[in-house]
């Protein structure tokens, strides 16, 4: 999956409306190809990107049932720059072992 798609789930505060629609517009994005339709696509871009956020709204903030606390927002970005330098690590030193 895209690394720029988040985890919008349970959290304290809910997911916002314009963090849905970008999550949405980088899965429309990653579909269909380009950062950016062309002129004889973008409507039917629009409309898909559209669609999948009325869908990602219906499902995160009416649909979805959770079970314990809801995350914490900067519990969450800590591990995932955590996980970023560990990867970064991994990667020097695998660049390091090749030479």
């Amino acid at each position: 999956m895209c690394r720029n798609i988040k985890l919008l789930f349970h959290f304290a505060p809910p997911a916002t409306s314009d963090e849905i629609h970008a999550s949405a517009l980088q899965y429309v994005r990653k579909l269909s190809g380009p950062g950016q339709p062309t002129a004889a696509n973008k409507a039917a871009f629009d409309r898909a990107v559209a669609e999948i956020t009325a869908i990602s709204e219906r499902l995160l903030l009416e649909e979805l049932v959770a079970k314990g606390p809801p995350r914490d927002r900067e519990v969450e970005k800590q591990r995932a720059k955590a996980r970023g330098e560990d990867r970064d690590a991994r990667m020097k030193k695998k660049i390091l072992a090749e030479r």
